[in-house]
């Protein structure tokens, strides 16, 4: 048996897999932020980057594609699939150079593409992604992945790397056309996806491809996963809790008042007696939250920023910000956050932000300037940094999304 393991959660699935795995593992590849301790003596671990790929990126392609080229037909291959293995694991297509694959992954992450978007110009920019790393072995593959992509399409996680692409260059060349026009990205980018939507290219592997015949894959983890103990946390908690049963999506400032819409239908009905705060949340269960208690509104997603400068933050502090001035105005004690569950919102060292019913008076008792300027810039990150109410959790060595969080109680 075989493995790769791809993505920011490698480091721990890799760890669990290698504990319970029912036979000797022969190659192991894992590709990710940190390795775990006990690695088998024949395993080689990759160190990569995101969300930009760089010549570390193509070593770690290179080298699943290999565990794959090696495999027999009688070999089974484990894909331990992860958030960030897009990344992580990126070899470009033929004709097409690792800065265009930057320069294009970072234009379109900076006009806020859609993931459905972003994926079908990685995987038509790739020689290893959609589909391809399964195509490219004689064995049978298994995947097990760790979903960080609303409703778990698993040719989304990591780009699909061993499932059907349902995507094409049509769609590529049209997300180039959504996001700037074909004139704001490389040339050999745009040649490449006019060329395969002509058919001069192969397309990437299709539903009903025979070469993926002998390929599974099962969502094995997701959102619902951290919702779910967020949800068991808060009811340990006394809090009675709601979930927003729509993914939240789109932009960050916009999702924003979204979440405060909904708390806003729940101002009023907390006791006095209800208080809420900012303890940190435990995993435990057992206790339904009573009626009587404050009320915790829980959501996820994964929502998008479109920067216009070069500011610094994610978008868990844009959207945590943009809920401030909204806050202020519920007239009751609110506290609300937003976190990646990877631990790193954006290029930050922070996971996201929390904002409260102060949060304005103490920006202007700083004098820090009110939230509006910081979103207009995009440097949320600077705005709660100031306040001390970034939360730093560090590298969680998981990523499902992210998650968001609004305790109402009495003023």
């Amino acid at each position: 048996m075989d493995v790769i393991a791809a993505g920011k959660a490698a480091g721990r699935m890799l760890a669990a897999f290698v504990t319970g795995a029912p036979v000797p593992l022969r190659r192991v590849v894992g590709i990710g932020p940190v390795a775990p301790e006990d690695l088998p003596a024949t395993a080689r671990w990759y160190p990569a980057p995101h969300p930009v790929p760089d010549e570390r990126s193509a070593a770690a392609a290179r080298a699943a594609l290999d565990v794959a080229h090696a495999a027999g037909a009688s070999d089974l291959l484990v894909v331990l699939l992860s958030g960030g293995a897009s990344a992580m694991m990126a070899l470009p297509a033929e004709g097409v150079t690792l800065a265009d694959t930057q320069t294009t992954s970072a234009a379109l992450l900076g006009r806020g593409a859609e993931i459905h978007d972003l994926n079908a110009v990685r995987k038509h920019l790739s020689a290893i992604k959609g589909g391809q790393l399964a195509a490219a072995t004689r064995g049978s593959v298994l995947t097990l992945a760790l979903s960080d992509v609303v409703g778990d399409d698993l040719s989304a996680i990591g780009s699909g790397p061993t499932v059907p692409d349902d995507t094409t260059f049509g769609d590529a060349l049209a997300a180039l056309d959504r996001y700037g026009g074909r004139a704001q990205f490389p040339a050999s980018v745009v040649t490449r996806f006019t060329r395969g939507a002509s058919g001069a290219i192969a397309d990437t592997p299709k539903p009903g491809d025979p070469r993926l015949a002998r390929a599974a894959a099962h969502v094995v983890g997701g959102l619902r996963t951290a919702v779910a103990g967020a949800y068991a946390a808060a009811e340990q908690r006394g809090y009675t809790v709601h979930v927003l049963e729509r993914p939240l999506v789109g932009e960050a400032r916009l999702a924003a008042h979204e979440l405060l819409t909904a708390a806003k239908a729940y101002v009023g009905r907390v006791p006095p007696s209800a208080h809420v705060g900012r303890s940190s949340p435990s995993a435990a269960s057992g206790v339904r939250g009573s009626s009587a208690g404050p009320i915790c509104i829980l959501a996820g997603g994964e929502t998008t920023v479109h920067t216009t400068g070069a500011g610094k933050g994610g978008r868990n502090q844009e959207c945590a910000l943009a809920m401030a001035r909204e806050l202020d105005a519920l007239g009751a004690a609110v506290v609300a956050a937003s976190v990646d569950t990877d631990g790193i919102d954006g290029p930050t060292d922070a996971a996201g932000a929390v904002v409260d019913s102060t949060t304005l008076a103490r920006a202007e008792a700083a004098d820090i300037g009110p939230p509006e300027r910081f979103l207009e810039e995009h440097t949320s990150y600077v705005f709660f940094d100031e306040l001390n109410d970034l939360i730093r959790t560090g590298p969680t060595g998981t990523n499902v999304g992210d998650l968001q969080v609004i305790l109402v109680g009495s003023r």
